[in-house]
């Protein structure tokens, strides 16, 4: 899409300190965009950013997506909003459910709540590939926050403020994840650990999560939510990949399945799949706008369609070590990487 559709305008970004607030920074900073306003509730990431970027269009807010007060404040004159703050650490949700919970499902209603009060046009909420067919806290809290936002999409007109989303897997590289801390493994000398080595994920790059964002805030009607065709590997091929780009012999140690893992992540549940509009790179699931007629549900329901099945990462492409060392490649925090350790 052209970033021409926001210049002179303010973008606000909920969790802005993470990879992808950075990743929208580094996209946004030189077009002619007016403001962007990072909002998290880590004081030290946001003056780490702020002497890192030292730039003028930034401006930060220091709050909590649980504090409703906070995020009006910050929300006040803005146009945009996307909704990346969330707890989505899967081991972390599991022993606290709850926290997951108050930021994920109440912090976006919250958002959601200040963006219809002061106005804002397009809001945009970042969802995973694990709140399809949830079977941890971390993923039955997003399955949860996508039905707070197609909920809250049908309390406003789409000419007042358009809500939707975005479901996407693994971000390769982005902090938390696990090619950062194989990296750190062969940098330390001890073995390269993983849970399985059959399990399969999606994987897609930070700039790819971006254009995903701004593809459904080009498109999107009210209640959408916008899926990439994502390709996906083993965690096995994976870091072998890691493990030939850094001239490694170390060991693989499997450690087995962590709490709350699947063996393979779905982007789109088969129910989803039917409805699903093909968009080329992306799949759109439109909102069910039935309304609450319970009478309905006893004469009436939606046609059968056993053709269709989920999109998942054991039947979308599949790369191999040749083709996941050539996406890692693609990734400025791999060379950067590669050169501190003198390959390159």
């Amino acid at each position: 899409m052209s970033d021409n559709q926001f210049d002179g305008k303010t973008l606000l970004i909920t969790g802005g300190t993470g990879s992808f607030g950075t990743a929208v920074l580094n996209r946004f900073l030189k077009t002619g965009i007016k403001e962007i306003r990072i909002f998290s509730r880590d004081e030290k990431k946001q003056d780490d950013m702020r002497h890192f970027y030292n730039d003028p269009k930034i401006k930060y807010y220091i709050g909590n997506v649980r504090d409703l007060s906070s995020v009006e404040e910050a929300s006040y004159g803005v146009d945009y909003i996307f909704a990346a703050a969330a707890l989505k650490q899967v081991p972390s949700c599991e022993f606290f459910p709850m926290e997951a919970v108050r930021t994920n499902v109440i912090g976006t209603d919250n958002v959601l709540t200040a963006a219809i009060h002061n106005g804002v046009k397009k809001v945009v909420c970042l969802s995973t590939d694990k709140a399809a067919y949830p079977i941890n806290a971390m993923g039955i809290s997003k399955a949860m926050m996508e039905k707070v936002f197609v909920a809250k999409s049908r309390t406003v007109s789409e000419d007042e403020t358009l809500i939707c989303g975005t479901r996407y897997g693994n971000v390769l590289c982005s902090r938390g994840s696990v090619v950062p801390l194989f990296i750190d493994q062969i940098r330390d000398g001890r073995p390269i650990t993983i849970t399985e080595p059959k399990m399969t994920r999606f994987v897609m790059s930070l700039e790819e999560a971006v254009e995903l964002v701004l593809y459904a805030f080009e498109h999107a009607h009210a209640g959408d939510i916008f899926v990439q065709k994502a390709p996906a590997c083993t965690i096995e091929t994976l870091a072998e990949a890691v493990r030939q780009l850094f001239h490694s012999d170390q060991e693989i140690k499997i450690i087995g399945i962590r709490h709350g893992e699947k063996m393979a992540e779905t982007l789109l549940t088969a129910e989803e799949r039917i409805k699903a509009l093909d968009e080329g790179n992306f799949f759109r699931v439109p909102a069910d706008n039935r309304d609450l007629n319970y009478d309905k549900y006893f004469t009436e329901g939606s046609a059968r369609d056993d053709s269709y099945t989920t999109f998942n990462s054991d039947n979308t492409e599949r790369l191999d070590v040749e083709g996941v060392k050539e996406k890692l490649l693609k990734l400025s925090y791999i060379h950067e990487r590669l050169k501190e350790c003198g390959l390159e």
